[in-house]
């Protein structure tokens, strides 16, 4: 059976959910039962609050998530801080706006916006081709979908991706391991960022709201310990092991996690020249979010970057549409009109996705490097400069869905 829809999304992430509620007039199909929370939390910088503003749900998330206050730096061999940055100083666009939004909270949030109906689940696409005009989408299920827009949002490994050639991610050699506790009274820690760095690993806590806590864990593994990856209770206690002069709160955090609330994965990358060389867009077809940059978390850019992709995209392909035509109406007319709005939102992510890539690889060498010379120089020089560069790349603002 074949279904026509006028826009079709890929996966319901963060950019494929972003993307629809902006436009307001798409079909969203995802391939598993029910919204993907992977990851737990992730940090939301200014320049994600700007793109949340944006699509009106700012203010709601603002109300379940603590305003962080600064940045701290410390080492785990010396148990000295090295670093402490405040927030309140003034960005290029204004004060800095830095929070740990809960990943659940906010695709539930993105997703009660949206019209009823407006994402499918267990809807995995297998295959795309061309037709005319229009691409056909072949389901697991048998289902042919024809649209007029397709956009892949579909994660590292995504369909659509592959379909415009941008080919497989990178593996780093580091992996993360990842928590979330929860309390049933308040945790007790300021609201503020602390990293930790020492003998390879770099580590973070961030609270959430007054009853939960998210945190991170991220090393070079050796192949032993990443045949640990499926044993979350393996996994806690590798990480206790490696905190070294970390504060006995902090070490509590990781302590109380439920085993369920645990979660290992590689590092994945994409190499951003292929950005360059490569296809974002084609025709009527283009990626966004995790199928588009897929980074290493050193810079915290990952989920913005996504919020920043479905702002853009939804505004130059709607701008693309609601054009009136040249000469005369016709499917023809109509798919020049998609190609070049597609190519503008292409045009603008291009470079800000290769920033943030190649930013985020150097600054995790830099920060999970070894060794006494490495050691130094990032304690004594480097963290203050880091701390600054997190608070520079999240000075951007993707603008509104509607140009006044």
């Amino acid at each position: 059976m074949e279904v026509r829809e006028d826009i079709v999304i890929v996966g319901a992430g963060i950019a494929g959910l972003t993307t629809s509620l902006g436009l307001h007039r798409s079909l969203v199909l995802e391939g598993s039962a029910s919204l993907r929370t992977t990851g737990f939390a992730f940090t939301a910088w200014t320049n994600a609050w700007k793109a949340l503003d944006a699509i009106g749900i700012g203010d709601s998330l603002r109300q379940r998530h603590d305003l962080f206050h600064g940045i701290s730096t410390t080492s785990t061999i010396s148990g000295v801080q090295t670093s402490e940055k405040s927030f309140k100083a003034n960005g290029k666009q204004g004060d800095h706006e830095v929070r740990c939004v809960v990943r659940k909270v906010l695709l539930e949030t993105l997703s009660n916006e949206l019209p009823t109906g407006t994402i499918r689940f267990s809807s995995k696409v297998v295959s795309i081709e061309d037709s005319g005009f229009s691409k056909l989408l072949h389901l697991a299920d048998g289902t042919i979908i024809r649209t007029k827009v397709l956009i892949g949002c579909d994660g590292v490994n995504s369909v659509v991706g592959k379909w415009l050639g941008l080919g497989k991610v990178s593996f780093t050699g580091r992996c993360a391991i990842r928590g979330c506790t929860f309390y049933n009274k308040s945790h007790g820690f300021d609201p503020k960022f602390m990293q930790f760095f020492g003998q390879g690993v770099r580590s973070g806590v961030l609270p959430c709201d007054v009853n939960s806590v998210y945190w991170f864990f991220t090393w070079t593994p050796s192949q032993q310990e990443r045949n640990r990856e499926n044993d979350p209770a393996e996994m806690k206690q590798f990480v206790l092991s490696k905190l070294g002069k970390m504060p006995e709160k902090v070490k509590a955090v990781i302590e109380k996690t439920s085993l369920d609330c645990i979660m290992s994965s590689p590092l994945t990358y994409r190499n951003p020249f292929k950005l360059l060389w490569g296809n974002i867009s084609k025709g009527n077809a283009c990626v966004a979010g995790d199928a588009l940059h897929p980074m290493t978390p050193d810079v915290g850019q990952g989920g913005c970057c996504a919020l920043e992709d479905g702002i853009v995209l939804a505004r130059c392909l709607a701008e693309a549409l609601m054009k009136q035509p040249i000469y005369k109406k016709s499917d023809e007319e109509e798919y020049y009109r998609i190609e070049m709005g597609l190519k503008k939102y292409a045009k603008e992510r291009k470079w800000r996705s290769f920033d943030l890539i190649t930013t985020s690889y150097i600054v995790g060498f830099f920060q999970q490097s070894d060794g006494k010379l490495m050691t130094f120089i990032r304690d004594t020089c480097l963290a203050k400069f880091l701390a600054g560069l997190l608070l520079k790349k999240a000075s951007f603002d993707c603008g509104k869905l509607k140009l006044s």
